[in-house]
């Protein structure tokens, strides 16, 4: 357990470490206010770092810890001035998903150059929500809404098991639990065809079969999907078919956190068509959480 400046020191380290690997410089200024702002819950949260292989990615590595659902991260972050308020609807989210909603606990994700970028709503467990429950909200995008049937055709519209809210990029993300039947290489075609997004390649579509969820990105500027992504879990990642390219692969074989837990793959396609994997190793592993089996720290059921 994690007491103490001495141990927010020792998460630091770690996050600049595992950046290292990378070739990511880690601007302390950046998350040592983070670390410090939560550090309350750092000791018994699952703490995980991601990196991604597209090139907007390039140069920027990610943490994402779990937070109880007692406390509200987004009023954290405001209050120690992680992130700022311009009146933008993403802003009030958050608090009317609480009102609406029952919550059981979230997960913050920052970057070591971005800074604050992002919280995940978990529903509990068993108890999924519904596109027409999560419409209702006021300051959802219109997009939710106006994506509810499509969904609905796969089967997905009453399977949300959280959603993500990205204050930097202002998008939040709709994750959904899935079954084999929804990402087999018929249905993922069908799907992106259905909608406008290209066709995924042979290489993603095979990976696409191992995966337990899918998740969607939508935005308040636009009535279409931007992005769709499927996540995998697997405790060697090198064995996917997938191209990690050469300084993650690097980094799965030389981070010395998590060598004994699952890791999580995610493939995404954009709208443009450039398809990208993100991987996620485990600092902090909770063996007694239901967290574990998390999008933050792998839930596959």
């Amino acid at each position: 357990m994690m007491s103490g400046t001495a141990d927010l020191a020792g998460v630091y380290a770690a996050v600049e470490e595992s950046a290292g690997l990378l070739d990511v410089a880690c601007a302390r200024e950046q998350v040592w206010p983070i670390l410090a702002a939560y550090e309350d819950v750092l000791p018994g949260a699952v703490i995980a770092f991601r990196v991604a292989t597209n090139a907007r990615h390039e140069g920027e590595f990610d943490c994402r810890f779990t937070v109880p659902g007692g406390i509200d991260p987004y009023a954290v972050a405001v209050d120690k001035g992680l992130t700022t308020q311009s009146g933008h609807p993403i802003e009030s989210l958050l608090a009317e998903v609480q009102k609406h909603c029952a919550v059981d606990s979230y997960g913050v994700d920052f970057g070591v150059l971005g800074g604050f970028k992002k919280i995940w709503v978990y529903f509990p467990g068993g108890r999924h929500e519904t596109l027409s429950h999560l419409a209702e909200i006021p300051s959802m995008p219109p997009s939710l809404a106006g994506t509810e049937s499509f969904f609905a055709r796969y089967g997905l519209a009453d399977q949300v098991d959280l959603i993500g809210i990205d204050y930097a990029s202002r998008t939040m993300n709709v994750y959904f639990a899935a079954s084999s039947d929804v990402v087999a290489p018929e249905t993922v075609l069908a799907m992106h065809r259905e909608i406008g997004l290209p066709d995924p390649s042979e290489q993603m579509l095979d990976f696409c079969k191992k995966a337990f969820g899918v998740y969607a990105t939508l935005n308040w500027d636009s009535q279409k999907v931007e992005r769709i992504a499927y996540s995998v879990k697997t405790e060697n990642p090198l064995e996917l078919a997938a191209r990690l390219g050469s300084k993650v692969e690097q980094f799965l074989k030389t981070v010395p956190y998590g060598t004994d837990t699952p890791k999580m793959v995610y493939a995404a396609v954009t709208s443009s068509g450039e398809e990208y994997y993100k991987l996620q190793s485990y600092y902090q592993w909770r063996t007694d959480s239901r967290l574990n089996l998390s999008y933050v720290g792998g839930r596959s059921s």
